[in-house]
């Protein structure tokens, strides 16, 4: 068996930074416990010095993981280092995380220093981390079009200086696989200090070469790998986890390397993410697009029935996904809804198994038979709630191809019911705006879609929308779910649970503040 490869999970930092990504505090502790139930070795929780709000974060990720390294990223700046050693020493293995761009473009321009100033302060911020924990990571930005001596030369003096792992990323995707591995072994060639320390790599695929790379990036010696879940990041994205993963697990005869990953995870870290933020998967992603293990073509089909490894590199089971063996519907009592969550990977506290059960036989009135994908969207939806600041009690709503939409909807806040009437470009528009009566804000809808979860005429609607405050300009995109087997319904509940955030986030920022 070969050298262990270590798995960077940068979702939380870098993913996040994917425009329309944003997440609150009880969306990065769910990703980040399911982070550590899928077995990444690293899970960089956050930029502390970004703003408090990504501190606390950070420290709340750094409380509740027991497994995993909690890292923070944080600028060659003595604050930021003290900011990231305040956000993660609650964790049972802290590391922090700092960077400086390195390349001549990013030096002259971005930094205005010199190659020997920006080897001072990489050498000083090192050692000021270091007195807080051993665990340092240096990244040096825009490696890829940096020197490579002037990298062998920052490298050596950063080691000296107590790093304990070195990245070397490709910052704007440039590099090509053979080109990263020359680079790479070049470096080194002329920095032997690097044999004492994890190399690592954070690939990014702007030209769709970040998995390439990285796998290139292990034949060159590289033992830990930056990634996220599903891929996704600043501009194109990252290199994703998930194919890495798989990669490593799948070709062994290629790369005879091992990885910690528990793959049978990969398919519900990946839903888990897309319910957070809203951002669907293609279908035709690898590994955890929805088309990845189904066969249409009729020889694919005939191969198939005769043989899955004909069509099948991988099986199904593998990334965590699995047969409807056991469909439940009305009649199906608590044990039997607690025995398929728990096949399908959920544990879940008596409270939030009530609660569960509760939104199942709801879905089981309106629907003969309640299947898997069914019940994942039912709890994978109710883990990711925030609290209920104002909640839907009733919606009517009069349309008709002569009429104008209108809507009636009440809602409660606290122990207030508030009714509102409002008209509208049809049933849901005419919804959303008696809600922002209601609220008293005036919002914005930036997106709105609908998917079908399962098929047929009675599956379940799956809504989100992402609205914005109108008139506030430091107003973030909020991303609500919903779900019912009633599209105007589910687009309800989805703004109703946006708004929610949109509430929660504002009572955050004003305890932090």
């Amino acid at each position: 068996m070969g050298k262990s490869i270590k798995i960077f999970d940068t979702t939380l930092r870098d993913g996040e930074q994917s425009p329309g990504c944003s997440m609150n505090l009880k969306e990065k502790l769910q990703l980040a416990k399911q982070l550590e139930k899928l077995n990444v070795d690293i899970i960089e929780a956050g930029f502390a010095a970004a703003s408090p709000g990504d501190l606390l974060a950070i420290k709340e990720v750094a409380g509740v993981i027991e497994n995993t390294t909690v890292a923070s990223l944080v600028r060659t700046h003595k604050d930021d280092i003290d900011k990231a050693w305040e956000s993660v020493k609650g964790a049972v293995s802290p590391r922090i995380h700092t960077f400086i761009a390195t390349s001549p473009i990013h030096m002259e321009y971005k930094l205005k220093m010199s190659p020997e100033a920006v080897m001072d302060r990489a050498e000083e911020m090192v050692k000021h981390a270091k007195k807080y924990l051993s665990d340092i990571e240096f990244s040096a930005e825009d490696a890829t079009r940096s020197d490579v001596d002037f990298l062998a030369k920052i490298f050596t003096r950063v080691i000296n200086a107590g790093a304990t792992t070195i990245n070397i990323p490709d910052t704007v995707g440039y590099t090509t696989p053979e080109e990263y591995y020359d680079f790479l072994m070049k470096i080194r060639g002329k920095c032997p200090a690097l044999d004492k320390v994890d190399i690592s790599v954070h690939c990014h695929n702007d030209l769709g070469l970040g998995v390439a790379n990285s796998l290139s990036a292990i034949r060159a010696g590289a033992t830990q790998i930056e990634c996220t879940i599903n891929g996704i990041g600043e501009r194109a994205g990252n290199a994703s986890l998930e194919e890495i993963a798989m990669v490593l697990n799948t070709r062994k005869d290629i790369y005879p390397y091992t990885v910690n990953i528990d793959t049978t995870q990969i398919m519900r870290s990946s839903e888990l993410l897309s319910s957070i933020t809203g951002v669907k998967v293609q279908p035709n992603k690898a590994i955890v697009g929805a088309n990845a293990f189904a066969h249409e073509s009729g020889i694919h089909q005939h191969g198939m029935l005769s043989n899955k490894e004909t069509y099948e590199i991988m099986t199904p089971e593998s990334v965590g996904l699995s047969e409807n063996k056991l469909v439940l519907g009305k009649h199906s009592g608590k044990h039997a809804f607690n025995d398929k969550l728990i096949t399908m990977g959920y544990t879940l506290t008596k409270e939030e198994l009530a609660e569960a059960f509760t939104r199942f036989k709801d879905v089981a009135d309106k629907k003969k038979e309640v299947h898997e994908r069914d019940i994942d969207a039912i709890v994978s939806r109710q883990n990711v709630a925030v609290p209920k600041e104002v909640e839907l009690e009733r919606f009517v709503i009069n349309i008709g191809n002569t009429i104008t939409s209108t809507a009636i909807v009440k809602m409660k806040a606290g122990n207030k019911s508030i009714e509102k009437v409002s008209t509208g470009d049809g049933p849901i528009d005419a919804a959303f705006k008696a809600i922002e009566k209601i609220v008293g804000k005036k919002l914005k809808l930036e997106d709105w879609s609908m998917d079908s979860v399962t098929e047929g005429k009675d599956a379940l609607g799956d809504a989100t929308v992402k609205l914005r405050e109108i008139g506030n300009e430091n107003s973030n995109v909020y991303i609500g779910r919903g779900l019912s087997t009633d599209i105007v319904e589910a687009s309800v509940k989805a703004y109703v649970n946006a708004v929610n955030k949109m509430i929660y986030e504002e009572k955050q920022e004003e305890q932090i503040g």
